[in-house]
C-alpha cells in the first residue's frame, strides 16, 4: 500500500502541476474560454489513454500462463524499474525548464492547430504520467494484495491533489523543489527494489544463476520474512539472504543511477 501511495502521489502531483501550468498560460492568453474547454478535454483524454494501457496490461496477463506469464511479469518489473530511473533523471535534467517547454509547446500548438492543439498537448502530457503510473502499479502488483494497491493508489491521488492545491495557494512552508528532490531519491530506491524482485524471480525460474546463494544471512538483524521486515524489503529491495547475482544487479543499478545523477546535475 505504501509503495502504491508514494508512486501515485508523485506521478499525480506532476500531472496536476502540468495541468496548472497549462491552465495559467491559457488564463493569460485566452479570453474566449475555448482554450480551457480544450484543456479539460485533453486532460480527460490523457486519463482515458492511461486507463486503456492499464486495461491492456491486465488483458495480456489474463491470456498468458506458465513461463510466458512469468516472463511477462518479470519484464514489466524491469520496465517499471527502468522507467522510474529514467523519469527521475529526466526530471532532474529538464525539470527547471518544464514550465518554459510547456508554454512553448502550447503556443506552437495554438498557432498550428488552434485549440485542438491545446487538447493534444494536454492529453499527451497527462497520458505520459498516467502511462508511467499504470506500468509502475502493475509492477507493484506483483508484490502485494490488489486491495492494498487500490487503497494506496486512491489515497496517493487524493494526497497529490491536496499537495498541488497547497502549492497553488502559495504556502511558503511547502517547499515544492525540496519535496520533489526527496521524492526522486525515494523513487530511485523503490526502482531498485523492483529490480531486485525481478532478479529474484529470474533466479527462482532458473533463467539466471544465483552464483553464490545465499551470499550472507542477516535475518537475525532484519528478517525480511516478518511483517515489518517485508515492508522494508518491498520498499528498499533489502534481502536477508541475497544471492550474489542479486547483489551484482543492485550494484550495477546504483552505479548507473549515480553516474546519471551526477551527469544530469551538471547539464
Amino acid at each position: 500500500m505504501g509503495n502504491a501511495f508514494f508512486v501515485v502521489w508523485r506521478e499525480s502531483l506532476e500531472a496536476f502541476l502540468i495541468a496548472g501550468i497549462l491552465y495559467a498560460w491559457l488564463q493569460a492568453n485566452d479570453d474566449s474560454g475555448r482554450g480551457k474547454r480544450a484543456l479539460y478535454a485533453g486532460l480527460a483524454a490523457g486519463v482515458v489513454l492511461a486507463l486503456l494501457l492499464g486495461w491492456a496490461l491486465v488483458g495480456v496477463q489474463d491470456e498468458l500462463t506458465g513461463n510466458a506469464l512469468e516472463a511477462f511479469q518479470i519484464g514489466m518489473l524491469l520496465v517499471a524499474a527502468g522507467l522510474i530511473a529514467q523519469m527521475v533523471l529526466w526530471m532532474r535534467k529538464h525539470g527547471r525548464q518544464m514550465k518554459a517547454r510547456l508554454h512553448a509547446d502550447l503556443s506552437q500548438a495554438v498557432e498550428r492547430s488552434g485549440f485542438l492543439g491545446v487538447a493534444v498537448v494536454a492529453a499527451l502530457a497527462v497520458a505520459r504520467e498516467g502511462a508511467e503510473t499504470a506500468i509502475f502499479l502493475y509492477g507493484l502488483s506483483q508484490e502485494g494484495r490488489i486491495s492494498d494497491l487500490i487503497t494506496g493508489a486512491a489515497t496517493g491521488f487524493i494526497a497529490a491533489a491536496l499537495t498541488a492545491w497547497l502549492a497553488a495557494r502559495g504556502l511558503r512552508l511547502l517547499n515544492m523543489g525540496l519535496l520533489l528532490r526527496l521524492s526522486s531519491i525515494l523513487l530511485l530506491v523503490l526502482a531498485s527494489a523492483l529490480l531486485v524482485t525481478a532478479t529474484d524471480r529470474m533466479i527462482g525460474a532458473g533463467w539466471l544463476p544465483g552464483l553464490v546463494d545465499p551470499l550472507w544471512d542477516t535475518s537475525l538483524l532484519i528478517n525480511d520474512g516478518s511483517e515489518a521486515g517485508k515492508l522494508f524489503a518491498d520498499f528498499s529491495g533489502y534481502r536477508a539472504r541475497p544471492a550474489l547475482s542479486v547483489l551484482l544487479a543492485w550494484l550495477t543499478y546504483w552505479g548507473v543511477v549515480i553516474f546519471g545523477w551526477q551527469k544530469t546535475g551538471h547539464a
